[in-house]
């Protein structure tokens, strides 16, 4: 399906992003990436030399029409997955004017480069499980749930899927374009080292040798592996590749909902399972951040086949594994491609 086909990800040098580069590029696709340079000192990007396993990387700006009208022309994909964004619900707060522009306006530029591409057959989008109205219902979000958002980060992901649909109808269905968009649960994995995220913390105050700090014990989210995700993200772009323009809608690809677990749990699990880590929870006053948070994954499981194969167990002791051979300064490439290696036969070695 994927050899030699040609794949534009935008947001490529991001944790998710480089992940699926890695993917694809071992199903044999000609993977371009268009991105801004890693804000992050270590990234999965650099410490799996990504760059060295594609076939071109375009540092710029999602915002960039002409530079991503120039990219399009030059690589010729069939398919592009929109990653690009600002993607953290703190650094909204702190930053609301560049995350409603990189994730609304960055969304709309590349729809209308992609309107113009003789070559894109198909696109999808991914936005986020916390695009929904939060109403902390013990319940899971479904596909047709309203759109919202109490934060900027969560308010512009709406937006994204509501200027999804508008080019969707608008421009992209006519031209023959099958636009789809995911939303993904809480991802985790080796390799995220991104600000005021659950895991990359937890790493961050181990090698400091100082207890990991959480904000909200009780808050539960969707946790899983950046592989899941990504898994039904391939399943669906196979869909609209065949040219299934019923597969051009929203889908959610969330864990099991057993594996919705507190942040409690998960700070329990990790200092259970790493020698001398400690949790404490932040005196501070913290922004306001959604304390429940599930999704239906319905949908996906029976339209697509697409189904969890880690459990949130399995997927916490993969990102300890990761960041172990991180440590002791093992071939990361290696290391992750047999990550990708297990969860395809459905291991958890």
């Amino acid at each position: 399906m994927w050899k030699d086909r040609s794949v534009l990800i935008t947001g490529h040098t991001g944790f998710k992003g480089g992940w699926l580069a890695l993917w694809l590029a071992r199903r044999g696709a000609n993977v371009h990436g268009y991105a801004l340079d890693s804000p992050t000192t270590f990234n999965f990007f650099q410490a799996c030399d990504i760059r060295s396993r594609i076939h071109s990387s375009t540092i710029a700006d999602i915002r960039d029409l002409a530079s991503l009208q120039t990219t399009l022309q030059q690589t010729q994909p069939e398919i592009v997955f929109h990653l690009a964004a600002q993607s953290l619900v703190r650094k909204s707060y702190h930053a609301p004017l560049e995350t409603f522009s990189a994730n609304v306006m960055g969304t709309a530029t590349l729809l209308e480069a992609v309107r113009h591409a003789d070559s894109v057959k198909a696109v999808v989008n991914i936005t986020t499980d916390k695009c929904y109205s939060n109403q902390e219902w013990p319940w899971p979000y479904r596909e047709n749930e309203p759109l919202g958002g109490d934060d900027p980060y969560s308010a512009s992901k709406a937006c994204a899927e509501l200027v999804s649909h508008a080019y969707r109808t608008a421009f992209l269905a006519d031209a023959g374009i099958h636009l789809a968009t995911a939303r993904a649960g809480n991802v985790i994995g080796g390799g995220d080292w991104a600000e005021n995220r659950l895991l990359p913390d937890f790493f961050r105050a181990l090698n400091a040798g100082k207890p990991l700090v959480i904000r909200s014990p009780q808050a539960t989210r969707p946790w899983q592996h950046v592989l899941e995700p990504l898994a039904g993200y391939l399943l669906l772009a196979e869909r609209l590749l065949t040219g299934k323009k019923d597969f051009a809608e929203a889908w959610n690809f969330g864990p099991e909902e057993s594996d919705s677990k507190s942040v409690r749990w998960i700070a329990e699990w990790l200092c259970s399972h790493q020698p001398g880590a400690m949790w404490q929870i932040e005196q501070s006053e913290c922004v306001h951040e959604a304390l429940a948070l599930k999704v239906d994954s319905s949908k996906a499981k029976h339209r697509l086949g697409w189904m969890p194969r880690w459990s949130l167990e399995q997927a916490l002791f993969k990102t300890l594994q990761w960041n172990r051979h991180f440590q002791a300064h093992d071939n990361m490439a290696t290391v992750s491609l047999e990550h990708i290696a297990d969860y395809e036969s459905g291991h958890c070695a």
